[in-house]
C-alpha cells in the first residue's frame, strides 16, 4: 500500500490534438522493448477506447527463479487501487440501505478516538484523523505475520488521532482497513464475497479478487525491486490491507472495470459524482490526474514491489492501466508515453546508453538558462564529471550523460539536450519541450 500518494502526472501548459485515429502500437512496442532489455520494468499495461481493448502489453518475468515470462494473464497485486474497489463497494452498501455516509463509527469501534465523531464519509476521503499504522517504524518487522481483525483494530486504535476530524485530509490505509471490516459486518458477508458478487461477477472480471498467498500455479506474480539484479521480495500478509490494497487484478481486467464505473454500470449518477468530488485533493476512492488539458479520474497503487496506476479520461471514453511487479524507472513516464500514443503527443523511447565525459567537456555547457515558456531559471553546474542542474527554488541533481550533448535525470523523466554554439538547450520532461538561453 501506498504510505503517501505518488503517481500524479504532469499537468502541462500546452494542448493540441486528440485521440490519435491511427494509433501507433509499434512505437509502443518498441518503447516497452527498451525498458525490457535494460531490466527498467516488468508488468503489464492495457488501454482500451469505448470499451474495446486497443493496446495490451506484458514484459519481463512473473516468476524470475522459474524463469516465467509474464502474459496477459499474469496477475498483480494493485495495492491502493483496492481503494477504489472498496468504496465502490461501500456506495453500493450505501444504495441497498446498509449504510449511510453520514453515519459515525463508535458502534463499530468502541476504542478507536474520536468514533463518536468519524463518519463512513470520513473514512472514504481520508478525513478521519485516523493514523495510518503503514507510516509507523516498525510495521516492516510484521507485515508478512497474518493479523486477525481483533489485532488490526488494537494497532489502529492504539495511535492517537493526527488530527481532529474532518478538519483536513490525510492518506491513511487505516480508513480501508476499517471499512473492509464495516462492509463485512453490514452485509454478514466475507469482503472476498462481496467483491465477487457486487463487482467482478456482474463486470465478468474473471482475473480479479482478493488476494492471498502468491500462487505462481495461478499466474499470480511475485515482486522484485532491482539492484544490479532483480531481487524477490517479501509478501505482505493480504489479511493486513484487506480492501486497502490486497485486491489482485491485470490492467485488461482494470480498464474494463474503470469503464463500467465511469459509464454508469456500478453506481447511480449521485454517488459517482460523490467519488469524483475532490477536496484537498482526494475524492472518494479516486485522485484527478490531468494530463495537458484533460483530467482523469484513478488511482495509484504500491504494495511490497508492486506499483498501478489506472484512470479514466471522458473526453474520448479512454482508460488505461498499469501494473508492475518490480520497476527500475520512474512509471509515471510510463504512463505519460501510454496517454501520449492515445493522443498523438509526443513521446521519446528510453535511451540507457550512456556516454563518457570529462571534467573538460562540461565547461561548455555551465551557467544560468533562462526561458520565455515558463518562469523558471536553470543553473547548470559541474561535480567534478558529474554536471548538475539546480531549477529556481529547487535542489540541485545529478544529470547522466547519454549521448553528444544530451543529459537525463531519470527520476524525474527529465532531458536536458544541450545546443552550445547556439547557447541554447532544450528541457524535455512529460511529453513537454521548453527551449532556455543562456543568460
Amino acid at each position: 500500500m501506498l504510505k503517501k500518494i505518488s503517481g500524479y502526472f504532469v499537468l502541462l501548459l500546452i494542448s493540441t490534438g486528440s485521440y490519435a485515429q491511427n494509433f501507433d502500437s509499434q512505437k509502443l512496442d518498441s518503447y516497452f522493448a527498451s525498458l525490457e532489455q535494460n531490466n527498467k520494468f516488468m508488468g503489464s499495461v492495457a488501454i482500451s477506447k469505448n470499451g474495446t481493448l486497443i493496446y495490451s502489453k506484458s514484459v519481463g518475468f512473473s516468476d524470475l527463479e522459474n524463469n516465467k515470462k509474464a502474459t496477459p494473464n499474469s496477475k498483480y497485486r494493485i495495492g491502493s487501487i483496492s481503494k477504489t474497489f472498496t468504496s465502490v463497494l461501500v456506495l453500493k452498501a450505501v444504495e441497498m440501505n446498509k449504510l449511510k455516509l453520514d453515519q459515525t463509527i463508535e458502534s463499530f469501534f468502541p476504542t478507536i478516538k474520536n468514533a463518536e465523531k468519524i463518519t463512513i464519509k470520513h473514512l472514504l476521503s481520508h478525513r478521519s484523523g485516523i493514523h495510518n499504522f503503514t507510516d509507523d517504524k516498525d510495521y516492516l518487522t510484521w507485515n508478512t505475520q497474518p493479523k486477525t481483525e481483533k489485532e488490526m483494530v488494537a494497532i489502529i486504535a492504539k495511535a492517537d488521532s493526527d488530527f481532529v476530524p474532518d478538519s483536513k485530509a490525510q492518506y491513511s490505509n487505516s480508513n480501508f482497513v476499517l471499512l473492509t471490516y464495516i462492509l463485512e459486518k453490514s452485509f454478514k458477508k466475507s469482503y472476498t464475497d462481496l467483491l465477487k458478487e457486487l463487482i467482478t461477477k456482474p463486470l465478468d472480471l474473471k482475473n480479479t479478487y482478493m488476494g492471498g498467498k502468491i500462487n505462481p500455479a495461478k499466474e499470480e506474480c511475485k515482486s522484485y525491486t532491482f539492484n544490479e539484479k532483480w531481487i524477490l521480495q517479501p509478501e505482505t500478509d493480504i489479511s493486513i490491507p484487506l480492501g486497502a490494497g490486497g485486491v489482485v487484478s491485470t490492467p485488461s481486467d482494470l480498464v474494463d472495470f474503470s469503464n463500467a464505473l465511469f459509464n454508469g454500470k456500478l453506481l447511480n449518477p449521485e454517488n459517482l459524482e460523490i467519488m469524483k468530488s475532490i477536496k484537498d485533493q482526494y475524492g472518494v476512492g479516486l485522485f484527478q490526474i490531468p494530463f495537458y488539458d484533460k483530467i482523469g479520474y484513478g488511482h495509484t497503487g504500491g504494495i511490497d514491489g508492486f506499483s498501478s496506476v489506472f484512470s479514466h479520461f471522458a473526453d474520448e471514453n479512454i482508460d488505461f492501466a498499469l501494473t508492475s511487479n518490480g520497476t527500475h524507472f520512474n512509471n509515471n513516464n510510463i504512463a505519460i508515453a501510454l496517454l501520449s500514443a492515445v493522443y498523438n503527443k509526443p513521446y521519446d523511447i528510453p535511451n540507457f546508453s550512456s556516454h563518457e565525459v570529462s571534467s573538460e567537456d562540461l565547461e561548455k555547457y555551465l551557467g544560468i538558462y533562462a526561458s520565455k515558456q515558463i518562469p523558471l531559471k536553470i543553473t547548470i553546474t559541474k561535480d567534478k564529471t558529474t554536471l548538475m542542474a539546480q531549477a529556481t527554488g529547487q535542489s540541485a541533481f545529478p544529470l547522466e550523460a547519454t549521448e553528444k550533448d544530451k543529459f537525463k535525470f531519470e527520476q524525474a523523466g527529465i532531458v536536458l539536450e544541450f545546443s552550445p554554439e547556439d547557447k541554447t538547450m532544450k528541457l524535455k520532461q512529460g511529453g513537454g519541450e521548453f527551449l532556455f538561453t543562456l543568460e
